[in-house]
């Protein structure tokens, strides 16, 4: 005995939607792109985080670096002064200095005079007083070099001033008198107070305060020049 189906029964079963079950359960790429923002979610706390820790450790160096000078505090520079700066002394290598003529005690040959660095003087008994007169030029002027007179009044210690003068040699120089006499240094003299030319060749004698010779000792070589000076 056979059971009989109704038709429509059958069309209604093969036609049922059976969308359900699809659409409740997501598979393949949909079901990943449907969770990739969950994903994301969950890591952006994390990498905020670190973005925060760096952020901190970079202003703690920039901070550390700030106050690294000693006390804390950036060192500062003076500041420069914008005055104009006071004009300089004009030097007085430019004026003229006046010679300078002192007397000194000499134990063997009594009062002398000296120059200002306390080198003997000396008078030439070629030279004449009356006109002053010199007469040592050339290898003798080398020898024996002139007092130069620089056209002010000598400083004097223990001269009379007014006995002080000066010539003019035959080369145009000024020459510093004593008295009338012109006056010289010896070159072999090296230290203040050296005697060395009294007496050479007869002729050459330290000058006292009146322009006189001193102490007719002849301390000095006798051929000191060797030229008849």
């Amino acid at each position: 005995m056979c059971s009989r189906t109704d038709p429509r029964a059958v069309t209604m079963r093969n036609t049922r939607p059976t969308a359900s079950r699809t659409d409740s359960r997501t598979t393949g790429p949909d079901r990943d792109s449907a969770r990739e923002p969950a994903r994301r979610s969950a890591r952006r706390p994390g990498r905020l985080a670190v973005l925060a820790a760096a952020g901190l450790a970079v202003g703690a160096l920039v901070a550390g670096c700030g106050s690294s000078t000693y006390g804390g505090s950036s060192p500062t520079t003076p500041p420069t002064s914008s005055a104009p700066s006071a004009p300089s002394a004009p030097s007085s290598s430019t004026s003229p200095s006046s010679a300078t003529l002192r007397t000194t005690a000499d134990p063997r040959l009594g009062t002398i005079v000296t120059d200002g660095a306390g080198f003997t003087l000396y008078r030439f008994d070629k030279d004449t007083a009356a006109p002053p007169t010199s007469t040592c030029n050339g290898d003798c002027a080398t020898t024996w070099p002139p007092v130069p007179a620089d056209g002010t009044p000598a400083t004097v210690n223990g001269i009379d001033a007014k006995l002080v003068g000066a010539v003019t040699r035959a080369d145009g120089a000024k020459q510093l008198t004593l008295a009338g006499w012109p006056l010289y240094r010896y070159a072999p003299d090296r230290n203040p107070g050296d005697t060395k030319g009294q007496g050479v060749n007869g002729s050459w004698f330290a000058v006292t305060p009146t322009g006189d010779r001193a102490a007719a000792s002849a301390t000095g070589s006798p051929g000191g020049y060797g030229h008849g000076y």
